[in-house]
């Protein structure tokens, strides 16, 4: 029987796996950008998806005996939803500070969150994290790259739609049996889209690089993300990744250079504030659990 100071400790580690799970998508999206000038932005995303989607086949050998019609075509749909979020949101990242691209690309979960409430007032969150993007991005100024918020703005939509697809996906397959499927989809879908142009220029080099990204970003943080989740409720979980964006912002500072000034921090509290609003009061409720845990990441 699981006693308060059980409970404190689970609590205490599912917070650091969450963290840890956060930390490692930005390192991983920071350091992508130094694969821009080799292989260019497609080419750093097929590389993560394609060796992750190796990875896992590898490591779990997902079984079609384990699949139902329903839940194999929900893997795959999720599989494609995936190569688009990664994809777009590297196109975004080449042409603003990461930071600002992640907050914009946080729209996406917020609106699912918003939805989900069936309250009009929950309608505030979005909305508040719309002034912090208008303060991130300031299109008064005109200097915003209006391609790079259109490819965060598209992320976002397909953060949106992963999140629904990964939640079916945890409702209709156990284990991470359905990541095992969705990965190596999108690592095909990235292949068709981006792997024709750099297959020629790859080098050892730059596939050992992606072999390490793809680690980083998503074999890791997505396992952390699953062992969180058996510690944390979802509320809980929501909340700590609702400060993805300002460490975002952090990894972008120490290893981009990109330094925010106070008019991009105000926008960064106002979009991290609007998370923690949205998913204090946007828990899901009476979920299937046909696994031990359903993962629902809130990462790109």
């Amino acid at each position: 029987m699981s006693t308060p100071t059980t409970a404190r400790s689970h609590a205490r580690t599912g917070t650091l796996m969450a963290v840890g799970s956060m930390t490692c998508v930005q390192l991983g999206l920071a350091l992508s950008v130094g694969l821009f000038d080799r292989v260019g932005p497609l080419g750093a995303a097929w590389l993560r998806l394609a060796w992750a989607g190796l990875v896992l086949l590898v490591v779990v050998r997902p079984r079609p005996s384990r699949f139902g019609r329903r839940g194999l075509l929900t893997a795959v749909a999720l599989g494609v939803v995936t190569a688009g979020l990664t994809m777009l949101f590297m196109g975004a990242v080449a042409r603003l500070p990461l930071g600002t691209a992640s907050a914009i690309e946080f729209l996406g979960p917020l609106g699912v969150a918003a939805a989900r409430s069936h309250r009009a007032r929950q309608l505030v969150w979005p909305a508040l994290a719309a002034v912090g993007v208008l303060l991130l991005t300031r299109p008064w100024e005109g200097t915003a790259d209006l391609v790079g918020v259109g490819f965060a703005l598209a992320a976002a939509a397909c953060w949106a739609a992963y999140i629904l697809l990964t939640q079916a996906v945890g409702d209709e397959v156990s284990g991470i049996q359905g990541l095992a499927v969705s990965l190596p989809v999108a690592g095909l879908v990235a292949t068709v889209v981006a792997g024709g142009s750099v297959l020629p220029h790859l080098t050892p080099s730059v596939a050992l690089a992606g072999l390490g990204l793809a680690l980083l970003l998503p074999v890791v943080p997505f396992s952390l993300e699953l062992l969180a989740l058996r510690r944390l409720t979802t509320a809980a979980f929501g909340t700590l990744m609702s400060l993805e964006p300002a460490i975002a912002l952090v990894a972008g500072l120490v290893l981009l250079h990109q330094v925010p000034d106070p008019v991009a921090l105000a926008g960064m509290a106002f979009v991290v504030a609007a998370g923690i609003g949205a998913e204090r009061t946007g828990a899901r409720h009476h979920a299937p659990q046909p696994g031990p845990a359903t993962l629902e990441p809130a990462t790109c």
